[in-house]
């Protein structure tokens, strides 16, 4: 140990940024329902810190935020601002209302970002990164600071900026490996040389944030650990800016299957990986790659007869860790129209979702005609009737009935029937190109709306004719966005649900006219 260097805390502190910088990635923005959603698993999951979300970006976040913090009453709830007391002070009106708030505030430090992005000399950045820590300070007891692109800084510097911002208050900095261009060795070299040139670096907790553009997120991740980093920064499926960053599943069961190594261990609770991931998963409609470590349906799959001989003789000749850790059960149940509430409610739980019993009894009397649709109901299958009702937002309209005319050399046409949930009923015909695009237009037309469709997907939950189809449909109105998500073994019908919940969720969350109960 370096003369100046504090002792390392022996618990590696797990800070999850997914509800921020993982719904940063393209096609990943979640409304505040399935926003809720995810903080209360990673709750269960029992990560320490939850960053969820940058307030000042948009009044959703700022939103969301609020909600997080109101609800969610175990981690650290974070919000992240940049370095200006307009950013932090709107940090700090959605975080106000947390058991344990965190104000995170952040400035790039390496030159080329101070030469082209902020335009200004050290001293003036140093200047601006200790007012920001002091004010937010002055509003919040628990202050991270974070050098944004600090692996391509001087490392002079940064000890220099971490030095003051601590004495202005910070209680954590953060050294990101902003663009993902550090290597394992030099990032861990860059760690102890901050732990080493920091006098005070006891008095703050060292963290590190990875992203993973040349796919070296948790081995950087790791290499920090090992160099003496006390928290991670990463997110679940390792969702992300550009390439993503460190995989939160990754890292934990690598402090775990090689604590001969690493000797630090955290507070998570493995078995809800699994769960947290598919949650994750299914929610953004980011599907996991099957050779994914750990979370990968091929994470556990085994088909040259070599290794299936050896794992059947000793799981551990090919597994280093086991399903079960992991929150997988090796014995999966096959669900059918036979199957009972118990069964189904345990499955739900296993894959990362804990309605409240009201809604268990709805969601097993639609699992029963789905499974009178259907031979088997699968965990795909569970997973999207699940996300449909467990997160969609209040139904204002709900979807009555349809009718196509549709065919080679015919103009589509669709009339649609809604009902408000204040009894009202509403028709509309139109025309379009094809039948889904035809009912868009048709419910257009009912509702007096024209929102933009930026985007829309259709595919099938799992395989066979008997499929269920899941349309997802993400619409834009005055800039903000709207998601909406159909299930339907008809793809038009899964399509047309899909988006009448966009629909609703643009009612509810800008304010508009909805039913009470």
């Amino acid at each position: 140990m370096e003369k100046n260097e504090a002792p390392v805390r022996p618990r590696v502190l797990v800070f999850d940024t997914t509800l921020r910088d993982g719904e940063q990635a393209p096609g990943c923005s979640m409304n505040l329902g399935e926003k809720l959603v995810v903080a209360a698993q990673l709750e269960r999951l029992g990560v320490d810190v939850i960053e969820a979300g940058f307030p000042v970006a948009s009044p959703d976040d700022a939103a969301a935020v609020r909600e997080i913090a109101r609800k969610v009453r175990r981690p650290v709830i974070a919000a992240l601002s940049r370095a200006s007391q307009g950013d932090i002070l709107t940090a700090w009106e959605s975080l106000k209302g947390a058991e344990r708030p965190r104000i995170h505030t952040f400035i790039a430090t390496s030159p080329v970002h101070m030469e082209y992005k902020l335009k200004m000399g050290p001293d003036e950045l140093v200047e601006r990164a200790v007012e920001a820590v002091r004010y937010a300070r002055s509003l919040c007891p628990d202050v991270e600071f974070s050098a944004e692109d600090g692996s391509r800084s001087d490392p002079a510097f940064l000890c220099r900026i971490f030095s003051a911002v601590i004495a202005a208050g910070a209680t954590t900095i953060n050294l990101p490996d902003t663009v993902g261009y550090a290597t394992p060795g030099e990032f861990a070299d860059l760690v102890r040389l901050v732990r080493a040139g920091v006098p005070e670096i006891g008095r703050a907790v060292l963290s590190v944030h990875c992203h993973d553009d040349l796919g070296l997120a948790v081995a950087n991740s790791l290499a920090a650990v090992e160099a003496g980093a006390e928290q991670v920064e990463c997110t679940i499926n390792g969702l992300g800016e550009r390439a993503g960053n460190a995989a939160l599943e990754e890292v934990v069961m690598a402090l775990r299957t090689r604590a001969d190594r690493f000797g630090r261990d955290c507070g998570v609770d493995s078995s809800q990986i699994y769960g947290t991931s598919r949650l994750v998963a299914t929610t953004t409609g980011v599907r996991v790659q099957p050779n994914k470590a750990v979370v990968g349906d091929n994470a556990f799959a085994h088909e040259s007869g070599i290794h299936q001989h050896g794992v059947l003789a000793n799981s551990s000749t090919y597994e280093i860790m086991t399903p079960e850790s992991v929150g997988l059960p090796r014995n999966k149940m096959v669900l059918g129209k036979h199957s009972g509430r118990h069964a189904f409610e345990e499955r739900l739980v296993e894959l990362g979702f804990n309605p409240p019993p009201e809604e268990v009894a709805v969601l097993f009397a639609e699992f029963k005609s789905l499974a009178d649709r259907k031979k088997t109901v699968g965990d795909r299958d569970l997973e999207a009737l699940a996300r449909g009702k467990t997160m969609a937002p209040p139904e204002t309209w709900k979807l009555d009935r349809f009718v196509i005319n549709s065919g080679i050399g015919l103009t589509a046409t669709s009339a649609v029937s809604l009902v408000h949930c204040d009894g009202t009923r509403k028709e509309g015909v139109a025309g379009g190109d094809g039948p889904i695009d035809a009912s868009f237009n048709a419910i257009d037309s009912i509702l007096g709306m024209d929102p933009t469709l930026e985007d829309f997907s259709l595919s099938a939950v799992t395989g066979g004719k008997d499929a269920q189809g899941e349309a997802r449909v993400r619409i834009v109105r005055e800039g903000r966005r709207f998601n909406g998500l159909g299930l339907s073994t008809d793809v038009i019908e899964a399509s047309v649900r899909a988006y009448v919940a966009a629909i609703n969720a643009l009612v509810h969350e800008t304010g508009g006219t909805a039913c009470a109960g």
